[in-house]
């Protein structure tokens, strides 16, 4: 039997992973760590607060007193850090925030597993750190790519991997690290791309594509990712990064037209917007190094893992509205803090 401590695990991947874990693990002991953010939500766990092999605590992993307090008392043998902020366009807002929980929460994070003995520590990355193939090109993202992000999230989360990495060569501490293409499913918060538009055109409400609406993703659906997080834990080479793609390249205009074309919308529902700041054009993983070394391949294509989404979606509006609710109380006490300008030159 292992404790294993999920940090962001009320999170969207977070909490996919928690459930796919317990249910794989049921021998072992999962308490989930969350600091329960806009985008962290009890309710994503629910289901599982019967079961005596789960617990959850609300805490910030950037808070250092309690996370050695944590785990002196709790004696972890195995760390998977979902705890991260995700969204690009509040790291140009709000840059610092990121650095805070992507950087130095995850140094914090490390330090505790090196000082107590813990047998694994485990960073969910992001294909973002790579930065941008480019239009033209035709390349992918290996392993070996070099890092070259181009937003203050993906500087974030780039500057995190060279950390853990760093423990590891310098401390000699357990770590695999997983860098993944864009995720979809169960659970994503409402104002990510395929909840968000899938919201908008069933309240065949205008869906807004950022400048030509050409710029490439790969898209993996969660379980799938969840699946490969699990065999790096058991199977994955100490010291390692593994790349975890779906083979779902597509622009953000072909998504926008699946979406719609899945629910039977018309297409003038697009409306172009300007262009957010450093947008990458294209994102592509090669995750032939997971899928030749440990086996791992998706379970599902784009349009399989869209209709079991849309499905969860259908069957959980209740969770959405809720979600959005709360997201916009969170907005009209940001906008009732801001100062007002004053109108003196």
């Amino acid at each position: 039997m292992k404790k294993i401590l999920i940090t962001g695990g009320a999170g969207f991947i977070g909490s996919n992973f928690t459930h796919y874990y317990i249910n794989k693990h049921p021998e072992d002991q999962v308490m989930v760590l969350d600091r329960l953010t806009y985008a962290g939500n009890l309710d994503n766990l629910k289901d599982l607060e019967s079961n005596e092999k789960y617990w959850f605590i609300e805490a910030d992993i950037a808070d250092v007193k309690m996370i050695n307090n944590l785990f002196e008392r709790e004696k972890f043998d195995t760390v998977v850090n979902f705890a991260a902020e995700t969204h690009v366009d509040r790291s140009i807002e709000t840059p610092s925030i990121f650095v805070m929980t992507n950087v130095v929460g995850t140094q914090v994070l490390l330090e505790a597993c090196r000082n107590h003995g813990v047998s694994r520590y485990h960073q969910i990355s992001t294909d973002e750190v790579y930065g941008d193939l480019g239009t033209d090109s035709k390349d992918f993202f290996t392993e070996t790519t070099p890092i070259n992000p181009n937003c203050p999230y993906a500087a974030s989360k780039a500057a995190a991997d060279l950390l853990v990495l760093a423990y590891h060569e310098t401390f000699k501490l357990p770590v695999t690290i997983s860098r993944c293409s864009n995720n979809y499913g169960p659970y994503q918060f409402p104002e990510k791309l395929i909840p968000y538009f899938f919201r908008l055109i069933s309240e065949n409400k205008p869906v807004p594509v950022y400048g030509d609406g050409k710029n490439v993703r790969d898209w993996l659906y969660v379980i799938d990712h969840c699946r490969a997080i699990d065999l790096i834990l058991e199977k994955g080479k100490i010291g390692e990064v593994y790349n975890i793609g779906g083979h779902n390249e597509k622009t953000n205009l072909e998504i926008t037209k699946t979406l719609l074309n899945f629910l039977n919308k018309n297409e003038d529902l697009i409306t172009f917007v300007d262009d957010r700041l450093a947008h990458d054009r294209r994102y592509a993983i090669d995750a032939s190094k997971i899928e030749k070394e440990l086996g791992w391949k998706p379970s599902v294509t784009f349009e399989e893992g869209i209709a079991k989404t849309f499905e969860w979606y259908k069957n959980h509006k209740e969770w959405m509205e809720k979600l959005i609710e709360k997201s916009e109380e969170r907005k009209h006490k940001e906008i009732s803090k801001t100062p007002l300008k004053s109108s003196r030159n």
